[in-house]
């Protein structure tokens, strides 16, 4: 996905898997839509592939070619006019990139993340002074508004963690995640103890990479893989960096990143072994003349 096209909304995606699914079921192909509705067919592979949200007159021609009726047929056309909406997001979506308004919403529909972080403790478990700290030192342009406006969504996305339906959260960090002394030592001190608070949720798994595995698969950055209930689509891959976001969404890239991420969770320590190693290095960042 080209990274200045904003990526889909969840409830695009999830019409998306909706249409290919009725196009399926009234056994068409997209050439005989085409011929019965006047829908070019590459027109109908974007809507399917939620590259685009269709208007209201072609999401109708579809429906009627796939015979949907009442209710079904409304509740469709309402999520094609919701599909660009972006949940709570709408107070502060203005003010949030493009991209990470879309990841958060993404995250917020999955039913499991796979994160894996070099340099930085995942968003998820991070503390809102660790948060404020680690924004305003990679974003040095920043105003106090934007910076407090991502500090505050990072601090709502942490509700999905323990909410009815919590997100299952498997997060792997380097070593040089915790020992970096982002904000001071006393933020690290606040952020380990939370790191270690979310990591004993039943939903959450932490596995930390120790300065002795050496080189690894994870050492070219950062990423994350999204899973979604069947009824949102397929896994994503999310990619941040210096040169843009990506969202990549072919079965090949989703492939390669979850053997990253097993190789990942080779060169990791138990989240036992884990779990002791922040608690050491939460120690160090307390007394840093113990540190070795």
């Amino acid at each position: 996905m080209p990274r200045n096209k904003p990526a889909p909304t969840v409830r695009q995606r999830r019409l998306a898997g909706e249409l290919l699914q009725l196009r399926a079921d009234a056994g068409q192909t997209r050439e005989e839509v085409a011929e019965s509705t006047g829908i070019n067919p590459a027109t109908l592979y974007r809507i399917e592939h939620a590259r685009t949200r269709p208007q209201t007159r072609t999401l109708v021609a579809l429906l009627d070619a796939y015979g949907v009726t009442e209710p079904r047929r409304s509740e469709l056309v309402t999520l094609n006019k919701q599909a660009a909406e972006r949940g709570w997001l709408h107070t502060l979506a203005s003010s949030l990139p493009e991209h990470y308004a879309s990841y958060i919403e993404f995250e917020g529909a999955a039913r499991a993340v796979r994160n894996y972080e070099c340099l930085f403790i995942p968003g998820l478990c991070q503390t809102e002074d660790y948060a404020r700290a680690a924004i305003r030192g990679t974003l040095p342009g920043a105003t106090r508004e934007q910076i407090q406006n991502r500090v505050e969504a990072r601090m709502r996305r942490q509700a999905i963690l323990t909410g009815e339906h919590p997100l299952e959260l498997w997060a792997i960090v380097d070593e040089a995640a915790l020992r970096r002394a982002v904000g001071g030592s006393q933020i690290m001190v606040e952020q380990m103890q939370k790191l270690r608070e979310v990591s004993e949720l039943p939903n959450v798994t932490l596995q930390v990479i120790p300065y002795e595995a050496g080189a690894h698969p994870g050492m070219p950055g950062s990423f994350v893989v999204m899973d979604f209930p069947e009824s949102v689509g397929p896994s994503i891959v999310y990619i941040e960096s210096q040169a843009g976001d990506l969202f990549l969404e072919e079965e090949a890239d989703i492939q390669r990143y979850n053997l990253v991420f097993e190789h990942l969770r080779a060169a990791a320590i138990s989240p036992d072994a884990s779990a002791s190693l922040v608690a050491k290095v939460a120690e160090e960042h307390q007394h840093p003349g113990r540190r070795a």
